[in-house]
Parts: structure tokens; sequence; C-alpha cells
């Protein structure tokens, strides 16, 4: 099956360029907000979206996206209602691929196979989940995959060839590396490192890569009232 993940980033290799993938927290400052920023990243440029599901201990994201978070969930957020926002912005989107990045927890309390379901329903093309390792993908990657939605996963600075293979075992849509050792935003990637890594694994897997977590920039570490983050992958 192809799905919009796999048919934007063969057309992104057409055209030899790499994609643009923002994120936004969804529900921050609330929710018809989020929607209306949502629906302007597409003509912005983005050519993946990430969307945040609120979550009351973020433990992988820096100062500015946990506030974020906690903006939503103080707005009232859920994730039912981020699947809401999901389809309202697929009804005017049809082509931009959605993938929603959060942790484990809300989805095992929605109950996976409604929350598949319904994610499908509304329009998602991807999960990232960072709190699953590959020793867990009965819990969500593989209902995920046989429910047509990819699950994409975390390659980091500290995974070795060793641990490659487990990590690249039922990933699909892209991988997502992990540019630094720690939180989001926390430091600045070394550029040489970065292109040694995403050359390394690429030898790996035929897969797109897309780098992610590295950026300190004052102006994106700051909780501002909306957290939009973008990460871009390398060329083929």
């Amino acid at each position: 099956m192809t799905t919009r993940l796999d048919t934007r980033f063969a057309e992104l290799k057409k055209e030899g360029r790499a994609a643009l993938v923002t994120f936004v927290m969804c529900g921050d400052p609330d929710l018809a907000t989020s929607l209306e920023i949502l629906k302007a990243l597409p003509k912005a440029g983005a050519d993946v979206i990430e969307i945040g599901m609120p979550f009351t201990d973020p433990m992988a994201d820096g100062p500015a996206i946990q506030a974020a978070g906690l903006r939503a969930l103080k707005a009232g957020t859920t994730l039912k209602k981020t699947l809401r926002v999901v389809r309202e912005f697929r009804a005017t989107e049809p082509a931009t691929p959605v993938v929603l990045m959060g942790y484990y927890n809300p989805i095992f309390i929605y109950g996976v196979d409604k929350f598949l379901v319904d994610a499908k329903a509304a329009g998602v093309d991807g999960l990232i989940v960072v709190d699953l390792p590959p020793e867990e993908d009965e819990e969500l990657c593989i209902p995920a995959l046989k429910a047509g939605v990819n699950f994409i996963r975390l390659a980091t600075p500290t995974t070795d060839d060793k641990r490659l293979p487990a990590v690249l075992t039922n990933t699909s849509g892209f991988v997502y590396y992990v540019s630094i050792t720690g939180i989001t935003g926390s430091a600045s990637a070394d550029d040489k490192q970065v292109g040694e890594a995403v050359a390394r694994i690429k030898r790996h897997t035929k897969l797109p890569v897309c780098v992610g977590f590295a950026s300190a920039r004052p102006r994106l570490r700051r909780a501002s009232r909306t957290t939009v983050k973008a990460r871009w992958s390398a060329p083929r």
C-alpha cells in the first residue's frame, strides 16, 4: 500500500530536494488557532506536518514544547479533540501527510484499536511515539501497520550498527534521526557528525531520513504562545 508519506517523499526525490517537516502542538493556544496554523502550513512550504498530542509528562521535549503541551491541556485539548482537528484539516487539505507525535499513555487510555480506527478515518498518515522501543512493537507498531498507518521510528547518536537493524524493523514512512543526545532544543547538532550518521543509516535502509531535535537558537527554545519546530530530510 502506498501512503501519503510514500507519495510525498517520492515527489520530493523526483524534484531533487529535501523535505520541510514542521511541528505544531495541537491545542496551543486553543483548538481553533491550531487548526488555522495547520491550514496555513502547506501554503507556507511544509511538505509534512507533525502534530503534537499534548501529554503531561513529555520526557523527550524541551521547555518550549513542554509549555506548549501544558497550555494545550489547560485549554481542554484531548486526543479525541486532536483527531477532530486532523479531520477538519483533512477536509480542505487532502495531500499533505499528517503525522501524530507524542507518547503512548494517551493512546493506551484511548484504546489502541479504537484509536487506530479513528486516526485512520480522520486522515492521520503516521505515528511517532517516542517511548515505545522496538521490543514493544506488538503494543502499537504492528497494529498500526496493519491498519495502514505508518510507524516512524527514532534513531539517535547512540544507536550503533548492532542496534540499528532492530530500530529499522517495522519502521515505515521515514526514519527520524534525533541529532543530539538530550531533549529537543537543548543543543545544536554538529553538521559533520549528522551527515556521517545519516549516511550510516542510509546504508541500512531505503527509507528517507529526517533530522530533528537540534535547534538551540533562543527563538526556538523560548516558550512562545505557539510553538512550531521544523526538521529537514536528508536528500538521497
